[in-house]
């Protein structure tokens, strides 16, 4: 198989974790920032809570495309796209997560006195793991090898992404 063929069965899961490795980069800034060392970047307390908020809303907005535009057309032949138990669960932990740490945000923005660096990094700590071996995975399910075994090449190249 060509280069290009092989980067074309690819595509999707390339561009997935080009989101994904973003989304996880981000995550590891918050936390390493927030035992208050955001101050040392010179960062004030409602910037680096900005960038908390940042991330909760990028994932919320691309866990959304995927939930409404791609899971739909993948899962009509891939089981792990399918609202299985597995699947809804990470999706699961990781919005509570997001709920949790907008809410935290919310609190210390409104009292920002009250901002406790182990709350946040207990916080972030809850669903990191299961948000990085989310990603990790979604982006293994969308390899070119994996997608072989469900698609045509004709058809990878018409899914929206």
């Amino acid at each position: 198989m060509s280069d290009y063929d092989e980067h074309r069965w690819n595509r999707l899961s390339e561009g997935m974790s080009y989101f994904h490795n973003h989304f996880k980069h981000e995550c590891k800034m918050v936390m390493q920032l927030a035992d208050g060392s955001f101050t040392k970047r010179g960062m004030s307390l409602p910037a680096y809570l900005r960038m908390a908020t940042q991330l909760a809303k990028g994932l919320t907005v691309h866990h959304t495309i995927e939930e409404r535009h791609i899971f739909p057309i993948l899962a009509k032949r891939m089981e792990m796209f399918q609202d299985n138990e597995v699947h809804l669960k990470s999706h699961e932990a990781i919005h509570h997560g997001v709920d949790e740490l907008t809410k935290r945000v919310r609190k210390w923005l409104d009292e920002p006195s009250t901002y406790d660096p182990k709350e946040m990094r207990a916080c972030l700590d809850s669903w990191r793991e299961v948000l990085f071996s989310h990603l990790d995975q979604e982006a293994s399910y969308l390899s070119g090898e994996n997608m072989k075994k469900y698609w045509t090449l004709e058809e990878v190249e018409r899914i929206p992404m």
